[in-house]
């Protein structure tokens, strides 16, 4: 499925994990770490891929819920982006 990216005209794929990883964070399963290469935790477990989380935080899809200190964890939240990403017209917890 392809996806517009925050404030770009390109689209990008995603594969399965990514999508499950989107679907995790917006059932309310996921917390991010507040930093410039956010870290997330899935059920509370640190996410077994990393770079997958990463790309997420790149393509504005995931972000923290709130502010926080530098390698706090916050829950984490679908942007507009990445609820399109899912086909979620309006998810709780979606970040503007």
């Amino acid at each position: 499925m392809s996806v517009p990216t925050v404030g770009s005209a390109t689209a990008v794929t995603l594969n399965h994990r990514e999508r499950a990883t989107l679907k995790a964070v917006a059932g309310g399963h996921a917390e991010i770490s507040c930093s410039c290469e956010p870290d997330l935790f899935v059920d509370g477990l640190a996410c077994c891929d990393q770079h997958t989380a990463h790309r997420l935080a790149r393509l504005g899809l995931v972000v923290p819920a709130r502010g926080g200190s530098h390698g706090e964890r916050v829950p984490a939240v679908l942007t507009e982006a990445g609820a399109a990403a899912l086909g979620l017209a309006t998810p709780s917890g979606i970040a503007a």
